[in-house]
C-alpha cells in the first residue's frame, strides 16, 4: 500500500490499483494527447521568452499560403508578435498571420503538426510518426509493393 506522510490522508488505490486503473483509461479514452502537449510547449516557451515555432506537414487540410511550403511542409512563428487570434483547439490550431506583409488566415490540423520548438534554443517536441494522418492502404492490388519504401523520420538531439 502506499505510505502517506500526512496523517489525515487514507489511500484509496494502491500503486498497482492506479496502474492498472490508468491502463484502463487508456483503452477507452479516444483523446490524443498530441494537442495537450502542443500547448504546453507553447506555454513554456511564452513563459520562458522564446518564439514558440510551429513546424507542419501540409496536405490538402491544411490552410497556409502555399509559396511559403517547402517539400510539403512549414515552420510558423506563433508569437504574439507574429500572429493574432491565435486559437489552439484539440483539433485545429487557427489565427491570423502576415506573409510578406499580407494577412492570411491560417488552420492548421493538430495531426499535421510535426512538433513545436523554441527558436531561440532548440528545445521542444517532435511527434513521432503519421498517426491518423497515415494514408490508407493500397486498393490497388498491390501494385506498389515494388515500390521502395522510404526510410522513417528519425529524432535528432539538439544541444
Amino acid at each position: 500500500m502506499y505510505k502517506h506522510i500526512h496523517s489525515g490522508f487514507s489511500p484509496l488505490f494502491s500503486l498497482s490499483d492506479l496502474r492498472s486503473l490508468r491502463c484502463v483509461e487508456v483503452f477507452v479514452s479516444d483523446l490524443s494527447t498530441r494537442p495537450y502537449l502542443i500547448r504546453a510547449i507553447y506555454e513554456w516557451c511564452v513563459d520562458s521568452g522564446l518564439t514558440p515555432y510551429l513546424a507542419v506537414r501540409v496536405d490538402e487540410h491544411t490552410e497556409v499560403p502555399r509559396s511559403h511550403v517547402k517539400d510539403g511542409e512549414i515552420v510558423l512563428n506563433l508569437s504574439a508578435d507574429a500572429v493574432r487570434n491565435l486559437q489552439m483547439g484539440n483539433e485545429m490550431i487557427t489565427c491570423t498571420g502576415r506573409f510578406g506583409g499580407v494577412p492570411f488566415d491560417l488552420m492548421v490540423p493538430v495531426v499535421a503538426t510535426i512538433g513545436i520548438f523554441a527558436k531561440e534554443t532548440g528545445q521542444g517536441l517532435v511527434f513521432q510518426g503519421d498517426g491518423p494522418q497515415s494514408p490508407p492502404p493500397s486498393s490497388n492490388g498491390g501494385a506498389d509493393e515494388h515500390k521502395p519504401k522510404t526510410p522513417r523520420p528519425q529524432l535528432k538531439i539538439v544541444k
